[in-house]
This record gives structure tokens, sequence and C-alpha cells, in this order.
């Protein structure tokens, strides 16, 4: 095998396993439900370091997912794929960010981000549109994550979280 083609190889095969969340995504119903649990440990691992590291890995997770979703969906050629969950995770940790740290506003953090991911408020539908490739796969989640924050933060300013 050439470099170049064991280069293309190992570019696919990283993408691949962080489009798909390390298999996240190959669950066969609600594969973007299970992206979304799949940040869960990763969130787990990084609250107790503050809202700032979470946030900073939403961020990571953004640039490195339109990355890895601009490949994986070249190579399947689809525009949006349902196996692409890389987007919930960080949309859903930029959500997380601002949670404080309980089980109930970890819940209500992943239920807020669903509800905004499934419904796609602006701007979230004309990323979803417009927005070519990976930047439009993951840019709309990111736009949900924002709206789940500002639910979660105002749950908590109100007392209930």
């Amino acid at each position: 095998m050439a470099d170049a083609e064991r280069e293309s190889s190992g570019r696919s095969v990283i993408a691949r396993l962080l489009a798909t969340w390390f298999g996240c995504g190959y669950v066969p119903y609600a594969p973007g439900t299970a992206g979304t649990l799949g940040a869960i440990p990763l969130y787990l691992a990084l609250r107790p370091c503050g809202h700032a590291a979470v946030a900073f890995a939403a961020l990571v997770l953004t640039g490195v997912g339109i990355w890895a979703a601009n490949v994986f969906a070249s190579e399947l050629g689809q525009k949006d794929p349902q196996v692409i969950v890389i987007d919930e995770v960080a949309g859903v940790l930029l959500t997380l960010s601002v949670a404080p740290p309980t089980w109930a506003a970890l819940a209500a953090g992943v239920v807020l981000f669903r509800v905004f991911d499934q419904t796609k408020p602006w701007p979230a539908g004309p990323a979803e549109r417009n927005l070519p490739g990976g930047w439009g796969i993951v840019l709309d989640d990111v736009a949900a994550g924002v709206w789940g924050a500002l639910g979660l933060a105002a749950l908590h300013a109100a007392g209930i979280l």
C-alpha cells in the first residue's frame, strides 16, 4: 500500500470513529440520542474541572466534528447521515457547560438539548439547510446546544435546578 493510500485510510478510520462517536451512531434506533448519551462519560470526566473545561471540550469537538463529519459524510455520499453523532456530543456538552453539578441538571440538560436538536429553532434550522458539509451537520447542533444552555441557565436561575 502506498503512503498516500495508508494516510487516506488512516484519516478515514479516524474520521469514522470520531463522527460516529466511537460507534454510538450505529445504534439502529435514535442514533442522535445514543450520541447524546455517549457524551455523558466525557462530561462526567470534565465536570470536576469546571464549566470552562466542559465549554472548551465542546469548542474543540465542534472543530474536530466539522472535519470528521465532512470527511465521513463525503465518503458515504450523503448530506447529513444519521450515523454521524459527534455533532450531538458537541451540542450537549455546550448545553451542559452551564449545568450545576447535579444529576437533575444533567438529566434536564440532556432533555433540553434533545428538544432543541429536534425542533431546530433559529439559527439551527437555517444552519442545517444552508451550510455546506460538516459545517451544516455540526453547527445546527451547536445552535441547539446554545438554546439548551440558555434553558438550563434559566431553570437554575429560577431555583428549579
